[in-house]
């Protein structure tokens, strides 16, 4: 089942925000330790809003905590999706973006590419691949049913580690018949690539694949 969209301006506002909010959250626990509220856990693996670690001490208990850097949306995702699919860091996404045999596809819902993505990635939503197949090279061959020999090779990607629209698009992709083998994900999204100060840009090219 596919996450709940994110609205644009939650994540755009915390990213840039996390820093300096971070810092202040900081000073206020270490100036009223006594006052400071208890942390809202949030997702971990699953359901699951904590990890215990059996240490030489004891068991150790591992949570997440809501900070201005993370959010109550989604679960940890694994690095690798499905049996096959390649994790790929940020140099891969670079030079896929310069390959023409490459699509390196933003499949977050509609209206989010809209503010900041990614610079020459293409836009094809996760809950949109099944009906676009024709889009990333596949040929038509009955119903639901497609040639994927000489699709292009994806990068897929969505809002970060949490966000589960391109796990489930890849598994969408599978499904219809697309080569697992033909799959990379950026487990990191957006958010890693703002993160790490990397350019976004507004929009995305074209969705047809020339």
């Amino acid at each position: 089942m596919a996450m709940a969209p994110h609205s644009r301006a939650t994540w755009r506002t915390a990213a840039v925000a996390c820093k300096p909010v971070l810092v202040l959250l900081t000073w206020i626990a270490l100036l009223a330790p006594g006052q400071a509220a208890e942390p809202e856990l949030l997702r971990m693996i699953g359901q699951s809003k904590q990890f215990i670690v059996q240490t030489p001490s004891g068991p150790f208990t591992i949570t997440r905590n809501k900070t201005a850097c993370a959010f109550n949306k989604g679960a940890l995702q694994p690095l690798v999706p499905l049996p096959g699919v390649q994790p790929v860091t940020e140099i891969e996404v670079l030079h896929a973006l310069n390959d023409p045999a490459t699509m390196v596809i933003d499949m977050r819902d509609e209206e989010d590419p809209l503010d900041a993505t990614i610079p020459n990635s293409y836009h094809i939503p996760y809950n949109e691949i099944e009906d676009r197949m024709g889009e990333v090279g596949c040929v038509s061959i009955g119903k639901n049913q497609w040639d994927c020999a000489q699709a292009a090779r994806i990068v897929a990607f969505c809002y970060g580690p949490m966000c589960l629209q391109s796990p489930a698009g890849i598994t969408n992709l599978v499904r219809m018949g697309f080569p697992v083998g033909k799959i990379a994900y950026y487990r990191g999204g957006l958010m890693d690539w703002e993160a790490l100060g990397l350019t976004t840009v507004r929009g995305s090219r074209p969705t047809l694949r020339k």
